[in-house]
């Protein structure tokens, strides 16, 4: 039986629900991000665009090309419980979907041609989902989910498109061959020295000629470009690691600070693998100095989940990275080798009060949040936390103000 695969993305969603909640905000420029001097734009309104403002900017540079535009912090709490509602609305009406991102989402519609319709049972979804939430919303309706998602961001914005069976090359070849999904700004960069600009003339060369070039990936291309994609949807997929990082306004010396903000992520980190019943056997700190040059440095350790066994581990992972002649503009600290499991105790140095604390400070997190509890050395960094448990199947809220 031929795949109906349905993409649908809420457009420029952090913006729309500004916007929701903000009515003077409709028609004006507008920009979500990090509101300091090191900010990255999240989301920018379609009326900055014409200024050359794109997502993934930095925000010094989008105030100069748009100077009029009104600048947000954003609200991660707002963007989840209105990405919660879609998913609901999504939940109840299709047996099989993927939530991609918080603002995007794919759905299997394989057989519904013969009992209703797909393009019309999607057209329906989207007026269900415009009405109960106000959000504007895209799809794009394709045998698979490479030409569904090209086609979503075509029918952009506030639009949709369906892309017959047999004709997904032909829908393709006109377009840049950055509308691709994988071909970033470098890959871009290589294709364009080759000649290659649209892709119709991708679609005319060997897929070995890209695989000399580009490798695996160059493969991999060859094929989206030809509309062959047999990726399934997934309704949900494990996580494998888990990190938090911070950027600082200023780059610091301040060793007290960076060791207290180091705590202050493990800390939680370690929490959220408890939440979500996981062990660690990996950790890795990263450094990034004011010359922007970034070093890491992992550790394999006996899976653990335990406060005191993995900010000493942490700290020591940052004492051999630290270099006292340079300033630091970033650290971060990530967990990986994840498996499911609970810690388990050590016959000569855990003790039944230790065991008695982690139990008593989980639940005060889980009734009044992450940082209702902290360690003193890391009571003084900011935006340390989650908004909801990591391993719930959901992805996470992407945020570019996360700074101290």
């Amino acid at each position: 039986m031929q795949k109906t695969i349905l993409h649908i993305d809420l457009d420029t969603f952090y913006v729309s629900v500004e916007r929701l909640n903000n009515r003077y905000l409709q028609n004006k420029p507008l920009l979500v991000g990090g509101t300091g001097d090191r900010g990255v734009v999240a989301a920018c309104s379609y009326e900055t665009r014409g200024f050359g403002v794109h997502s993934g900017m930095p925000m010094k540079m989008a105030k100069e090309l748009c100077p009029e535009a009104f600048v947000i912090r954003g609200n991660s709490g707002e963007y989840s419980k209105h990405s919660d509602i879609v998913t609901e609305i999504i939940k109840e009406e299709v047996p099989l979907f993927e939530k991609s991102s918080i603002d995007e989402f794919y759905a299997d519609l394989t057989g519904m041609d013969r009992f209703f319709g797909s393009y019309k049972f999607s057209g329906e979804l989207r007026k269900r989902i415009i009405k109960e939430t106000g959000l504007p919303i895209s799809f794009g309706l394709s045998a698979n989910k490479v030409v569904s998602k090209v086609a979503t961001n075509e029918a952009k914005p506030n639009n949709h498109l369906k892309v017959d069976e047999g004709f997904e090359k032909s829908f393709l070849a006109p377009l840049s061959v950055k509308k691709i999904p994988m071909v970033g700004d470098k890959t871009y960069q290589i294709l364009r020295n080759l000649g290659l600009r649209q892709v119709r003339t991708v679609q005319e060369m060997p897929i070995h000629v890209m695989q000399r070039v580009l490798g695996k990936n160059g493969g991999i291309i060859w094929k989206r470009s030809n509309g062959i994609d047999n990726t399934p949807v997934i309704p949900f997929c494990e996580r494998k690691s888990i990190s938090t990082e911070r950027t600082f306004t200023r780059d610091t010396i301040d060793v007290v600070k960076l060791k207290g903000i180091l705590i202050a992520m493990t800390e939680n980190l370690a929490y959220q693998l408890r939440r979500g019943e996981k062990l660690t056997a990996c950790i890795n700190v990263k450094i990034r100095y004011s010359d922007f040059n970034t070093y890491s440095k992992q550790l394999r350790i006996p899976y653990t989940s335990a406060d005191h066994i993995l900010i000493p581990k942490v700290l020591e992972l940052f004492r051999t990275l630290y270099n006292r002649r340079l300033l630091v503009r970033l650290i971060g600290v990530r967990f990986s080798h994840l498996v499911t499991g609970n810690y388990q105790i050590d016959l000569f140095e855990d003790t039944e009060e230790t065991l008695n604390l982690y139990n008593a400070m989980d639940t005060i997190r889980k009734r009044y949040g992450d940082k209702s509890v902290l360690r003193a050395a890391g009571m003084d960094a900011k935006t340390i936390g989650r908004m909801n448990n990591p391993f719930d199947g959901r992805p996470p809220v992407v945020l570019a103000h996360r700074k101290q």
